[in-house]
């Protein structure tokens, strides 16, 4: 009579299991290369594309006309040189401003190997607090409002630009696709270091919180929300 060989089976058993962790440590070991290329390519393209607004604006920085975020928000921060205190229309400076900064930030989008990677440019008004009850007696309602007008003006000077109409049919349907308009109201407010006041419990800096800012989003993004979801 033949007796079966319980240790063969037990054998048997242990290769297979290492095979399926070997298995496993190779699947983890792809994923986590997969991973560091993600965050890699987020990385570089943001910062690819930051270098060259830098680079561009080098002289509006200087002079304090706008600043260039390494979230690739460019911000113009003269607020005495924006709007009046409840108004959606451009003061002339402003304008002039504009005429000058925006054709050279709309070519560096359009004629740069990395403009198939943006996802949006919003235009975002920003507010503070100060209540405007000929608007909307809610105070962030009004400001909602207004700052909602305010990005809306800045859309419309940028489509009105000689510069905007001289792209090809190519181009505006680019720029239509990319760009938004959104107001904020003082949600985004800002303290006296240019930090959100909401995060840092600082008082909120009236001044610096009227501000319009062009806000970049690239594939970048996408490629981080993918990282997360591999993550998980």
């Amino acid at each position: 009579m033949i007796r079966n060989n319980p240790w063969l089976s037990v054998s048997d058993l242990m290769t297979g299991l290492m095979i399926i962790f070997l298995f496993i440590a190779i699947a983890y070991i792809k994923q986590v290369d997969s991973n560091q290329t993600i965050l890699k390519d987020f990385v570089e393209n943001k910062q690819e594309l930051h270098d060259k607004l830098i680079d561009k604006f080098r002289t509006e920085s200087k002079d304090s006309i706008i600043a260039i975020g390494g979230d690739l928000s460019m911000r113009f921060q003269k607020a005495e040189s924006l709007f009046d205190d409840g108004s959606w229309e451009l003061k002339p400076e402003f304008k002039a401003q504009l005429a000058e900064i925006l054709p050279k930030y709309l070519d560096i989008l359009l004629n740069d190997s990395l403009k198939y990677k943006i996802r949006e440019i919003r235009i975002e008004g920003h507010t503070n607090d100060v209540p405007f009850p000929s608007i909307d007696s809610d105070p962030y309602m009004a400001n909602l409002i207004l700052s909602q007008r305010r990005a809306l003006s800045v859309m419309y000077f940028l489509k009105n630009l000689s510069e905007y109409e001289g792209y090809s049919e190519e181009d505006k349907k680019l720029l239509e696709y990319w760009f938004t308009a959104n107001g904020l109201s003082y949600g985004h407010a800002l303290d006296h270091n240019g930090d959100y006041a909401l995060l840092t419990g600082e008082p909120i800096d009236r001044e610096k919180s009227r501000r319009v800012e062009f806000r970049i989003i690239t594939s970048g993004e996408e490629l981080l929300e993918s990282f997360v979801e591999r993550s998980r």
